[in-house]
């Protein structure tokens, strides 16, 4: 598996995610809630072969902050999520703070990889990263 990162007014972006993101099954999975994109967007793509099998769009909000919001990963396979957010986490956290809008059913994966509950809806939860948390004592 390969991930690739691309803007998101890139066009190889509508190439690789067009055909996912206007399938009504994907967006039904994502609550029917559109996909956005634009030039405040950076978008990690993982792609198995010739197949897309997980994207996370990470927005920078006016404030410098990043957040991921609207991801998708097939089949919700937990390998694709964690390789996902340890790229995204790897070239995003350190920049600034970092917050995900995290479907239920993927919490336990954000919070395995240093995320917090900071608010709880009905479906999603509210997460923010702790990096300074995960860094290794070499003492």
């Amino acid at each position: 598996m390969d991930i690739v990162k691309l803007q998101g007014t890139d066009r190889k972006l509508y190439e690789f995610v067009c055909p996912l993101v206007m399938n009504p099954a994907i967006l039904r999975q994502n609550n029917n809630y559109p996909f956005k994109t634009g030039p405040r967007y950076v978008w990690y793509i993982a792609a198995g072969g010739e197949q897309v099998i997980g994207f996370i769009p990470v927005r920078k909000t006016t404030t410098g902050n990043y957040v991921i919001d609207n991801y998708y990963v097939k089949g919700d396979d937990g390998v694709v999520l964690n390789k996902l957010l340890v790229e995204v986490i790897k070239e995003e956290a350190r920049r600034a703070d970092l917050w995900a809008i995290v479907h239920k059913r993927h919490v336990k994966q954000f919070l395995q990889n240093g995320f917090r509950i900071h608010i709880e809806w009905k479906n999603y939860n509210k997460m923010r990263y702790y990096w300074e948390e995960r860094a290794i004592c070499t003492d």
